[in-house]
């Protein structure tokens, strides 16, 4: 049987390699923040006629503003769209410019968004983040044990590490939706999680005489390898038939999820489980040094 937790230091270094490229160049160029986080001009305008969002896309590009932007559909005729802070006489052009591509619309509101609202939302993302957090140290350590939750935590860091580091060092666009991705992306990681430390728990009450901690967290991880892997299969399934058909509104959340549900995955089995041993064996140790020094 494949031992995971005697090759722990070999899943250790595997994702320590692929988190510290996305640190670097987090600090090297940071993330590229979309409109949601910049400030920048919203536009809501009314069609005539239904409109597909990619048939407005492209009246927007054609009219040459440079920068961000992002078409959100409300309905079939409505539509919000979101560039950078314009003035007064680029809102006309960019307004006119559809008209002449898409025909005749209304414009019912344009609305300049500051850069302190954007300061404020990422405060407000970070905030919800480190509750959430949080939260989850408290329910693990009810539940299990404050080792455990400690040893999660550091699971999620690496889920959320990864999302943002290769988002920075492609330089793809983060807005509000991306935000929403990094907590959907903990709840599944976690879960995945409690699963094995449930696993791990049951265990622990049946411990076969003699069985090391290794051996026995090693089988708790086999025993809900099939269900890991099942469910991150489905899940995959349904993120990718949405990355690839169900429009460009929807890919940054998309894509962050793909990468996000195949990293908690990863970090469930290889990492918070083994941190886990590790933090217990550290403990034995303590333990067996202090009893020889008294």
């Amino acid at each position: 049987m494949f031992h995971f937790i005697k090759l722990r230091k070999i899943w250790y270094i595997i994702s320590i390699a692929v988190i510290i490229p996305g640190i670097i160049s987090l600090f090297m160029q940071g993330l590229n923040l979309g409109i949601d986080f910049t400030g920048g001009t919203i536009m809501e305008v009314r069609f005539d006629k239904a409109m597909e969002a990619q048939d407005v896309r492209k009246a927007v590009d054609s009219v040459g503003l440079e920068g961000s932007k992002s078409i959100q559909q409300s309905g079939d005729r409505n539509y919000l769209i979101r560039t950078r802070a314009l003035d007064q006489e680029e809102s006309d052009k960019l307004f006119k410019g559809m008209q002449d591509k898409l025909g005749k619309a209304t414009l019912l509101r344009t609305d300049l968004v500051g850069p302190v609202m954007g300061k404020e939302l990422a405060y407000k993302a970070l905030l919800a983040l480190f509750i959430a957090s949080v939260l989850m140290v408290i329910y693990i350590t009810i539940r299990f044990e404050f080792k455990q939750g400690i040893a999660a935590i550091i699971a999620l860091l690496h889920d959320t590490l990864l999302v943002t580091g290769i988002f920075s060092l492609l330089q793809i666009e983060v807005d509000t939706a991306f935000v929403a991705a990094i907590l959907t992306i903990i709840g599944y990681s976690i879960n995945d999680t409690i699963v094995i430390f449930d696993r791990i728990r049951e265990n622990l009450r049946m411990r076969k005489k003699g069985e090391s901690l290794e051996e026995l967290v090693n089988r708790s991880i086999w025993q809900t390898l099939a269900r890991s892997i099942n469910t991150v299969l489905t899940v995959m399934f349904v993120l990718l038939a949405m990355y690839f058909l169900g429009g460009s509104t929807i890919k940054t959340f998309m894509l962050a999820m793909l990468i996000g549900v195949a990293s908690g995955a990863y970090s469930s089995i290889f990492n918070a489980s083994p941190l886990w041993v590790d933090l217990k064996l550290l403990e034995t140790r303590k333990r067996v040094q202090s009893a020889k020094a008294s």
